[in-house]
């Protein structure tokens, strides 16, 4: 994925150099359907079903927020985790979709 080609935030595109940094090129994928300019939703290349939508808009600056979808939709997180700092997301994103 290229980064700086994917038309979203600065925040984001910092979160997504980091993603890919840390795990590498070919370990998450970019929902493409996912429009909206504060906002990336990300999956496992295997396993689109678990999934993380982090979006920025409504929080601190350099905040992010997350929200965690599973299989089952009845036990999604929505709402739940805001103004964390990137290093929060991270680790959420690693222990959610990578563990």
């Amino acid at each position: 994925m290229n980064v700086w080609a994917v038309d979203k935030d600065i925040p984001l595109k910092l979160l997504l150099l980091e993603l890919v940094h840390r795990y590498g090129e070919n370990t998450l994928a970019l929902n493409t359907k996912e429009q909206h300019f504060q906002a990336v939703e990300l999956c496992t290349l295997n396993d689109s079903s678990l999934s993380t939508y982090i979006f920025t808009f409504g929080q601190s600056p350099e905040r992010y927020g997350i929200d965690l979808k599973y299989p089952i939709s009845a036990h999604n997180i929505i709402g739940e985790n805001e103004n964390l700092t990137l290093e929060q997301i991270i680790e959420i994103i690693s222990i959610h979709l990578l563990s």
